[in-house]
């Protein structure tokens, strides 16, 4: 009953920022750009958002490798794919997770490893995030000349960098005790697994330049939506803000991150001294490309032969 609950809570937050989202625009306006689509530009957004999948199996390749769960390129993007659909089921990336989770345990690693694996690689890219917009933020700042919209990156920056890298302190903290008090023990451990992923030779580069180009391409299917519809949006003013709108959409209060993306979108674009329905517009497209690699990942979990185990539906014991 309680999980029904949170997920109606979160379909109606969905629901009520995609109200706010399409408040006061002009739908005309929204028709005339949707009516000026170019399938080739929203079929790259695709493929972009199909390559950006692939370089995360590439990125917990490395980091599964660590946790004692060792996944193959193919067999990681499987996973991935498959996690796509349920990304679209679930309140933002949770679903996509919690599946990915299970099909790594699926694999005959422990539901420690399998779990600790999935956080980690969800941990390094929100710390990626947090770093590519703090290294971009004097440029952030030329383009967005609102006071409440710097201050607002700002806000949202310096908490994401903050947990970041608070998390990963924690990994090298020495007290004991932080290994024995549950749940303590399991986020030191991740932290500590996060360092050695981060900061190894051979590890370190690899995943900081996964991590890079992760998040280029997020920016890359927002410019192929923006193409599609001949918004005046340059590739530079969205690199500016569309990692923002990535680290907002990450927080779990709506379905698929509908209604937080649209919203967010369109208040940048607007602060950018954009048109807010381009950005709405531009954001539609970015969740219709997603929904459209969620389906292929749907089919390919449909053919799996994962689909014929049973998903538990109680809490692993502990390991």
């Amino acid at each position: 009953m309680r999980g029904f609950l949170l997920l109606a809570a979160r379909i109606l937050v969905s629901a009520a920022l995609l109200y706010f989202a399409f408040r006061g625009i002009n739908f005309a306006a929204i028709q005339s750009r949707l009516s000026q689509i170019s399938v080739g530009w929203f079929l790259l957004a695709v493929l972009a958002t199909i390559f950006q999948i692939l370089l995360g199996a590439l990125r917990w390749r490395e980091i599964s490798a660590r946790c004692a769960a060792p996944l193959g390129t193919a067999q990681a993007f499987r996973y991935n794919m498959i996690g796509a659909f349920f990304n679209q089921t679930l309140p933002s990336t949770i679903g996509g997770d919690a599946m990915r989770l299970w099909l790594v345990r699926q694999t005959g690693a422990g539901w420690r490893s399998a779990t600790y694996s999935v956080l980690v690689d969800r941990a390094i890219g929100l710390i990626a995030l947090a770093l590519i917009v703090v290294a971009s933020l004097p440029w952030s700042y030329d383009l967005i000349g609102n006071p409440r919209g710097r201050l607002a990156l700002l806000l949202v920056d310096t908490a994401a960098i903050t947990a970041g890298l608070g998390f990963l302190l924690y990994g090298v903290l020495p007290w004991q005790w932080l290994k024995t008090l549950w749940p303590l023990r399991h986020i030191h451990a991740c932290a500590e697994i996060a360092n050695q992923v981060i900061f190894n030779r051979s590890s370190g580069p690899k995943v900081a330049v996964l991590s890079l180009l992760i998040h280029v391409m997020a920016v890359v299917i927002a410019w192929c939506a923006v193409r599609s519809i001949a918004a005046p949006a340059a590739f530079e003013q969205l690199f500016m803000l569309v990692p923002p709108i990535m680290l907002i959409t990450m927080l779990p209060i709506s379905i698929a991150g509908w209604g937080v993306r649209e919203a967010t979108m369109m208040v940048a674009f607007s602060y950018a001294g954009l048109a807010p329905t381009d950005g709405t517009v531009v954001s539609l497209l970015f969740g219709a490309s997603s929904f459209a690699v969620g389906a292929i990942g749907g089919l390919i979990w449909i053919l799996s032969a994962e689909k014929t185990s049973n998903i538990p539906e109680v809490a692993p014991d502990n390991e």
